[in-house]
């Protein structure tokens, strides 16, 4: 909570010149720990069993541009970035598991974990965060199903928080399978309380759009600007086997879902044909990737994150995301990297 000191502007004069500049720091200092200003957020905790090390922050919804790497010196860390609105970042361990921390504008949070047992991170200095904590305790041993019951439970309860939309896409959407009827309930549920938030209003609208992703459902006709100059259509997928994808460089799960689809697009012989959708804001973070991973499938870069035309029209959800198509059909929507290779060697007869 920010603090506001008043001192007398008359008193300065009056002090010696070293107590002066000793007293101006004092002020600063203080200022400084009591927290940020209105334009930043800060995020500072403490691991145990993490002496030395680092993990990394970025934003699904654009918070963050990019990665930014958060080092972990003597168990301690401390991150502050500017932020003008509510924002949620994902914090990704060593171990590549993840985590939510709900940004907002002058706030600072604070995170003890033991970094063994991440599912007990305990995240103070927001309510978001507090009732993400408080879900994450509570879930740590649930089942999938248990885990979506309690996700519905909580959005029921609380239809005016910020958590609701992140377990309303980890939970109903970008699960196997996904539940989109029940999806759809909680977002008009969730926009009746938060009527101006626009990632509700875009999920709104790509939920709208999943009957391309549903299983039997023909390929939707779509096109966008290719990364490198032309367009991206429909018509790069062929006849035969084909996946499109959504993938950033702010998703490691993303970049291993490309790198495993390029591979396998590049031993199918011509019979496998991918679209990848990148999500990035940034055109060079995009195109850094694709000359690193020497990716040699068609990319779709637009620069509208999760408003983009191409990405809405398929029915991608999320990020990592994947549609795979036989003949022009849906026959899976939003698998693992792990069940994605399953399924491709599958059809192509391996």
């Amino acid at each position: 909570m920010a603090v506001r000191v008043r001192v007398p502007l008359a008193a300065l004069f009056f002090l010696p010149p070293m107590k002066h500049f000793l007293y101006i720091i004092s002020m600063v200092m203080l200022l400084a720990a009591c927290g940020v200003d209105g334009n930043h957020f800060k995020l500072s905790g403490r691991f145990l069993n993490m002496n030395q090390g680092e993990f990394y922050i970025y934003s699904p919804e654009g918070g963050v541009d990019g990665i930014d790497t958060i080092k972990v010196v003597g168990g301690r860390f401390t991150y502050e970035r500017p932020c003008e609105r509510p924002a949620m970042l994902v914090l990704v361990f060593p171990n590549f598991s993840e985590a939510p921390i709900f940004a907002q504008p002058g706030k600072s949070v604070e995170i003890k974990a033991d970094a063994s047992h991440m599912k007990e991170m305990e995240v103070k200095g927001t309510k978001a965060n507090e009732l993400m904590t408080r879900f994450r305790r509570q879930t740590a041993s649930m089942s999938p199903p248990e885990i979506q019951k309690t996700a519905e439970e909580f959005i029921n309860e609380h239809p005016d928080s910020p958590v609701g939309l992140f377990l309303l896409r980890r939970h109903f959407v970008q699960s196997v399978p996904p539940d989109y009827s029940k999806a759809v309930r909680l977002v008009t549920l969730m926009l009746e309380h938060q009527p101006k938030n626009g990632e509700l209003i875009i999920l709104k609208k790509q939920l709208a759009q999943l009957g391309h992703g549903l299983s039997g459902a023909s390929l939707p006709r779509f096109s966008g600007p290719a990364l490198e100059g032309g367009t991206v259509s429909d018509a790069d997928l062929g006849d035969d086997i084909a996946v499109v994808c959504s993938w950033s460089s702010w998703s490691y799960d993303s970049q291993e879902m490309v790198r495993q689809l390029n591979r396998k697009a590049r031993a199918s012989g011509g019979r496998l044909k991918v679209v990848a959708v990148c999500l990035d804001a940034d055109k060079k973070s995009c195109q850094h990737l694709v000359e690193r991973d020497t990716l040699q499938i068609p990319i779709l870069f637009d620069g509208q994150l999760f408003e983009g035309k191409a990405f809405q029209e398929l029915g991608l959800t999320g990020i990592p995301d994947n549609i795979v198509f036989n003949r022009r059909k849906v026959v899976a929507h939003g698998l693992t990297t792990i069940e994605l290779k399953s399924r491709l060697n599958q059809l192509l007869g391996k």
